[in-house]
């Protein structure tokens, strides 16, 4: 999947602006990255369009420490992000991880999502749908 087509399907699935899903994405992956472990990130980054694989293999530096965060924490952690309307990470999240889901092989989505808790199951559509289970945040 191409940088453009990522985008414009977060921007589809979120209902926001292409600039929107770009920082919602960003912040996301961003997130992700200081979720996971740093060889998974980089499984990740390999298999991502240039100018987002970068989110996955600079996390910021005061976050380089792994933590753990719940779903809703997680989505609290974007919604702090430079660039990121608060009111947009919830749908912005579930828009940017689905569409992970898409870009990237099965095996290697299980195995990032493996290292999260249970409930991020819930706000990721299945592929090829256009709906699912969702929270509200």
């Amino acid at each position: 999947m191409e940088y453009q087509d990522f985008i414009n399907a977060v921007a589809t699935r979120a209902k926001v602006s292409t600039d929107q899903a770009a920082a919602l994405t960003r912040a996301t992956l961003e997130t992700l990255a200081c979720r996971i472990s740093s060889g998974q990130a980089e499984d990740l980054a390999y298999q991502l369009p240039e100018g987002l694989d970068d989110c996955l293999r600079k996390p910021l530096r005061h976050e380089q420490a792994k933590y753990l965060l719940g779903l809703e924490d997680f989505v609290q952690r974007v919604a702090e992000r430079p660039g990121v309307d608060p009111a947009l990470a919830g749908a912005g999240v579930r828009a940017a991880l689905t569409t992970l889901r898409e870009a990237v092989t099965r095996d290697e989505f299980e195995d990032t999502v493996a290292e999260l808790p249970k409930e991020f199951w819930q706000v990721i559509e299945p592929v090829g749908a256009g709906g699912g289970r969702h929270l509200r945040w």
